[in-house]
């Protein structure tokens, strides 16, 4: 099987889509599934060398809606020597590009929409959502319209989904998303670069400091536990896509824990994996978050969970007893930390094992890459198969 795989950026600062895609390329091989993918960077972006996959480039993009005039001629010319074409995202260029290429023809494309038709992004703000609104109709309706399926990563962004748009119309499907098993590194190396930090109870959050993702709440929360133990402390690590981390400094100095907090900035490779091992727990006091693959890699590295029941995956973490789940709200934060402060040490440890378990049970990669072939086989059983004849005209190498 042939995947084409279509993302408006493979920028690691992107958080869980571009990571999840990097991840799974390997289980997929394993399953004899080629995959490409086609984006809206730069050639030259910096980060495509460390994709590790065969990657078109066809920006720059313009603007936040990353629309490229050379996408639609290129999936138009290529898409056919693919069995099946896989959206991640929407709300950009790439997913119109791709239902303007694939809608009259007989390449199947599939829409991981990765979240982004939770309703709170209308609560909160409305009037993007009205702006959204002006063009829903003739462009990602119908990208999800005419979709071989809509998927979505667990029964919970599914029901979300279907709140945003009064128009609506999906076929729709769950299939498993997940990250490979965290590699053999200790938290060493995290010590090293972050010594004060080796005698601490830390906290971790690790994601993109985004309003969606309740920084300033744990930061509320901590503010209110940090007393119970002086060898507490808060590790928020993550890029600032926003510019939020200021106002995020700023209180936690009118807080009184700005010397309790360490601001990492993005961690990834070796130092990432290492700053779960020298955590105590994992937070993530999101007020949205389709599936979370930051959430699954503590698991996988056996850290315990605090999460909202904004995390689209809690019911799955609260059966299997991995963490603890509470409202996303600052008495629902507060609560978290209480929680888990009350916690004996075999519980944390018993709270470690089930971590583990869950993992394995339900966000391995090597799980989600076979439900998602078998989701896509089970689709395409009807379509003929992909053209042996592959042309890539736009494909040369400053392409890749």
């Amino acid at each position: 099987m042939r995947l084409l795989r279509v993302i408006a950026s493979t920028n690691p600062e992107g958080g869980g889509p571009t990571e999840g895609l990097r991840q799974q390329a390997p289980a997929l091989a394993e399953l004899g599934v080629e995959v490409d993918i086609v984006s809206c960077d730069p050639p030259d972006a910096p980060w495509l060398a460390s994709i590790g996959l065969p990657i078109y480039a066809l920006g720059p993009p313009r603007a936040k809606y990353a629309y490229t005039p050379r996408l639609l001629p290129w999936l138009r010319t290529n898409a056919a020597g693919y069995d099946a074409v896989v959206v991640e995202g929407i709300w950009q260029y790439h997913s119109f590009a791709t239902w303007r290429a694939l809608r009259k023809t007989d390449t199947p494309y599939f829409v991981f929409t990765h979240g982004m038709l939770d309703p709170w992004f209308k609560r909160k703000y409305p009037l993007k959502h009205l702006k959204k609104w002006a063009y829903w109709p003739w462009a990602d309706y119908r990208v999800l319209r005419d979709a071989r399926a809509v998927l979505f990563t667990c029964e919970e962004e599914r029901l979300l989904a279907r709140q945003s748009f009064w128009l609506y119309r999906a076929h729709e499907a769950v299939t498993s998303f997940g990250t490979s098993a965290p590699p053999p590194v200790g938290a060493e190396a995290f010590w090293q670069a972050y010594p004060a930090l080796r005698d601490k109870r830390n906290v971790l959050f690790l994601s993109r400091i985004h309003q969606k993702k309740g920084c300033d709440l744990l930061l509320e929360a901590f503010a209110q536990v940090v007393g119970k133990d002086e060898r507490l402390h808060l590790v928020i690590a993550g890029p600032d896509q926003t510019g939020w981390q200021a106002s995020l400094q700023a209180q936690a100095k009118r807080l009184g824990i700005d010397q309790r907090v360490t601001w990492p900035g993005m961690l990834v490779g070796d130092l990432k994996w290492s700053a779960y091992r020298a955590a105590d727990v994992f937070m993530l006091p999101s007020h949205s978050e389709n599936f979370g693959i930051v959430v699954a890699e503590a698991l996988g590295s056996g850290l315990p969970v605090l999460i909202s029941d904004k995390v689209n995956i809690w019911r799955e973490i609260m059966e299997a007893r991995a963490g603890l789940v509470e409202t996303d709200t600052r008495a629902g934060a507060t609560a978290l930390l209480q929680r888990w402060l009350t916690l004996t040490l075999a519980d944390v440890t018993e709270m470690r094992s089930m971590a583990h378990a869950c993992f394995d049970a339900h966000f391995e990669v090597n799980r989600a890459a076979a439900s998602l072939v078998g989701l896509v086989q089970q689709y395409t059983a009807d379509t003929p198969p992909a053209k042996q004849q592959f042309v890539r005209t736009l494909g040369q190498e400053g392409d890749r």
